[in-house]
């Protein structure tokens, strides 16, 4: 008779069944709610830039090119056209004041020179004659004011004797009123001569006046016209270089022709070109920073042009104290110009994240440098070296500051 095998509840496949069915169940509950579901991506350390955020003195500065400039310039503008017949100089030689640079030739004006002093001599011809003749008739009329003191005189004693003789009933009364009459006649003649004559002189006067001021006025413009004939000798206004000239000889140029320039060598500015973005930031006083032949000189914000062009403005920055020798006009120049003063912050150094995430958050690798995760930043000032941390970052952390173009929305880097 058969035995009957009683069948097993828990048998080797049962339970390793059960068992794998179990561990599935725990790896599915452990990806739900303990597994870290951040996207992650593998990288390798070396291509990346790891900088460390440290503490130390920081200064807000932005480079900025510009050229050398002569703070001094004279342009020079004609003011009398003519043919160019003389240069005495070349475009780049250096001037002293009076030097001459080229001659003009200008017919017009050399007629009219002649002109001029003709009417010149003109009027003072005219002033000699009417001196002459004032001087002729204020001698003519002193001359019958003289004949005429004699005549009233001998007329007055004539009228005094018929005067004392009439009263002695000696003379007749015929005679003695004749006598009167003739007396008190020269009398009136004499008052009569001196006012002809006070008016005939004040007339002369005012005639040799007028003349005189017709000589000086010819005079003047005499001058005025022979200036401008030695103007047309253009000579060097001010001490410098020639840094231009436009001229050639026969060329015909005319009224207000831009000639050339003299630069001042003496002293120097630089002009420089600012993005837009600063132009709320920089302000006259500022310090910039210059580096010439291993030496660094110190130059500060002179002026600030307000007009904005194609996103950007200029700024005239002049030399603190000595300015570098060697330097020339149109030389370019590398100014790094302060922003702020120098303080202490917590900062960390510039690099291409910062496109990517506008400052907002950072790559923070861990202290096992295998993996780096996101977290969110405050930046504040800037240079481009540093950027000044303010929320979000320890002093000594390390974290990730090359380009974050590629990664997306990574939010945890795997180190390799």
């Amino acid at each position: 008779m058969d035995k009957q095998i009683e069948k097993k509840t828990w048998t080797i496949k049962r339970i390793t069944t059960i068992s794998v069915a179990g561990l599935i169940f725990i790896f599915i509950i452990y990806l739900l709610f303990f597994s870290d579901k951040s996207s992650k991506l593998n990288v390798e350390k070396e291509r990346l830039t790891i900088s460390e955020v440290k503490r130390g003195p920081f200064q807000e500065f932005i480079p900025i090119t510009g050229s050398i400039e002569p703070i001094k310039s004279f342009y020079l503008d004609l003011t009398d056209g003519g043919r160019i017949v003389q240069k005495y100089i070349e475009e780049g030689s250096f001037v002293n004041v009076g030097d001459p640079i080229i001659k003009l030739e200008n017919a017009n004006l050399s007629l009219q020179v002649m002109n001029t002093q003709s009417s010149f001599l003109a009027a003072e011809s005219q002033l000699n004659i009417a001196q002459l003749t004032f001087e002729q008739n204020r001698l003519s009329k002193q001359n019958q004011l003289l004949d005429l003191n004699v005549r009233l005189l001998n007329q007055k004693r004539n009228y005094e004797t018929n005067k004392t003789l009439f009263e002695k009933g000696m003379t007749t009364k015929f005679e003695y009123e004749a006598s009167k009459e003739q007396y008190e006649y020269l009398s009136k003649s004499k008052a009569l001569m001196l006012e002809v004559l006070k008016k005939d002189s004040l007339t002369s006067v005012q005639l040799v006046e007028q003349n005189k001021a017709n000589v000086e006025r010819s005079k003047n413009y005499l001058k005025l016209i022979e200036d401008q004939l030695a103007n047309l000798t253009v000579r060097a206004p001010i001490k410098g270089q020639l840094t231009s000239l436009n001229a050639e000889i026969g060329q015909s140029v005319g009224f207000g022709y831009k000639l050339g320039r003299i630069d001042n060598t003496d002293s120097y500015k630089v002009r420089a070109e600012v993005a837009e973005h600063y132009i709320a930031r920089v302000r006259e006083g500022q310090i910039g920073e210059y580096e010439f032949n291993g030496n660094t000189y110190q130059l500060t914000v002179k002026t600030v042009y307000p007009q904005v062009t194609n996103g950007i403005f200029f700024i005239d920055l002049q030399f603190v104290t000595e300015q570098p020798k060697g330097i020339r006009r149109g030389q370019a120049v590398h100014v790094k110009l302060q922003l702020s003063d120098l303080s202490e912050a917590l900062m960390v150094e510039s690099g291409g994240f910062y496109s990517t995430t506008g400052g907002q958050w950072i790559f923070v690798v861990d202290k096992t440098e295998s993996y780096a995760v996101r977290r969110s930043i405050k930046i504040g000032r800037q240079n481009p070296l540093y950027y000044e941390i303010l929320e979000g970052l320890k002093p000594g952390e390390k974290v990730v500051t090359s380009s974050y173009d590629n990664y997306g929305e990574i939010e945890k880097l795997i180190l390799k």
